[in-house]
């Protein structure tokens, strides 16, 4: 009965604690060791004992493929890579499989060694968290699963390395197919139509449908990925999860994306979901009219890709924002669309409409509130007296709320 009720106090010790395999072996051997000399005649018995137990031990708890951290957190629905694995998918990170970079890092196209395709994205700011934090946040964005969203694939923190793996698409970024060479891709109006819808879904999904929501804080072309079918992709939505704001707002200026910041945020620090519905609506006009934002001149005159539009808008002469790469478009869906984009742009964020809205709108054939529509919000750094004026416009409003629901006018057909 004493051998029993020492053997169950052991077992007890030893599932409730999980020690380590050194303090497993030595306590095992010094408890045995004590057994053996107050019963001699158990000897035999407590050897097969001790095999017993060694074996359910081996390979349990020691050997676990889950990915964890310090603190034996598991994460198991991300694939861990090893730094090594993914140095051998893009050979060591050769430029010429280089395709892209940004503020938060260089992306690499790679292969693994079962033939998948990735993009192994190198984060080059500093993170403030430790390598639970980093494991906790991959967790929660990993688990998110939209057809207009990057499917994050796993992550690397071996040692100091942050790095994400996301699905490589084939067709690279919205800004390569609009602003690079034209010769192999060319942008129908049904596909650019479509990347503005598929974008918007995207958008109003981490703003309205997932919880908690996120803000993307970085929406511009080059984030705008495309599959084979060009069905458009947000890239990075889980970033501004993993670092600083400081970081965030640096990193947006040395990409050199000031063309697409709310001027709300820029002025006064005021993230919100309206600034990602600013950054949408100069991506449509981007998309549109074939041009960066990033580019203060236009035709000769010194104006931004949005000032250009307002005026264009006040002149009645919206179809001269057209790109001239569209042969046959049709002209009043054109029209909307651009309306939209000043919608979304509008310089007090309240008024500016939720993604939800911006679906019916750009995917229904509706006539827009045009006595809603007030002057989208943009500054040059040389016009004084138009940051002062968006300063005291942006600053005399801290709350949120919807655009007023009369904006849009469901056409008779």
């Amino acid at each position: 009965m004493t051998l029993l009720l020492l053997l169950r106090r052991r077992t007890t010790t030893y599932s409730n604690k999980a020690p380590s395999p050194t303090t497993l072996s030595v306590n095992s051997l010094l408890f045995f060791h004590k057994i053996l000399l107050y019963f001699p005649p158990y000897a035999i018995i407590f050897h097969i004992l001790l095999s017993l137990c060694s074996s359910n031990f081996k390979g349990g708890d020691l050997v676990h493929h889950d990915t964890r951290d310090t603190r034996g957190r598991a994460v198991a629905s991300t694939k861990n890579f090893s730094f090594s694995e993914l140095r051998i998918a893009t050979n060591n990170f050769h430029q010429t499989n280089k395709i892209g970079r940004g503020g938060f890092g260089t992306v690499y196209k790679g292969t693994l060694k079962s033939g998948k395709e990735i993009a192994v994205k190198t984060l080059a700011a500093e993170s403030k968290q430790g390598l639970r934090e980093f494991l906790t946040e991959i967790e929660t964005i990993s688990n998110v699963r939209h057809p207009n969203l990057v499917e994050i694939i796993g992550c690397c923190a071996d040692g100091n390395n942050r790095i994400l793996v996301y699905e490589y698409l084939v067709n690279r970024s919205l800004d390569q197919a609009l602003f690079g060479s034209r010769i192999s891709i060319k942008l129908e109006w049904d596909k650019r139509a479509a990347i503005c819808l598929g974008t918007a879904q995207g958008l109003a999904y981490l703003h309205e449908e997932l919880v908690p929501h996120i803000v993307h804080r970085d929406i511009k072309a080059s984030n705008i990925l495309l599959d084979k079918d060009y069905t458009p992709k947000i890239g990075d939505f889980g970033l501004a999860k993993l670092f600083p704001d400081n970081i965030t707002h640096i990193s947006t200026k040395i990409a050199g994306t000031t063309g697409y910041l709310a001027p709300e945020y820029v002025l006064g620090g005021q993230l919100t979901m309206k600034a990602d519905v600013y950054s949408f609506g100069v991506l449509i006009l981007e998309t549109i009219s074939g041009r960066s934002s990033s580019s203060s001149i236009w035709r000769g005159d010194k104006k931004s890709l949005l000032g250009l539009a307002w005026q264009l808008y006040q002149d009645a002469k919206l179809l001269d924002l057209v790109d001239e790469e569209l042969d046959d478009f049709p002209e009043k869906e054109v029209v909307r669309y651009i309306k939209v984009a000043l919608f979304c742009t509008q310089a007090n964020a309240n008024r500016r409409p939720m993604m939800s809205q911006v679906i019916e709108m750009l995917s229904r054939n509706i006539q827009l509130n045009e006595k809603e529509l007030t002057p989208p919000g943009f500054f040059q750094d040389s016009d004084a007296s138009m940051l002062s004026k968006l300063k005291s416009s942006e600053c005399s409003t801290s709350q949120q709320s919807s655009v007023p629901l009369t904006i849009t006018q469901v056409t008779p057909r």
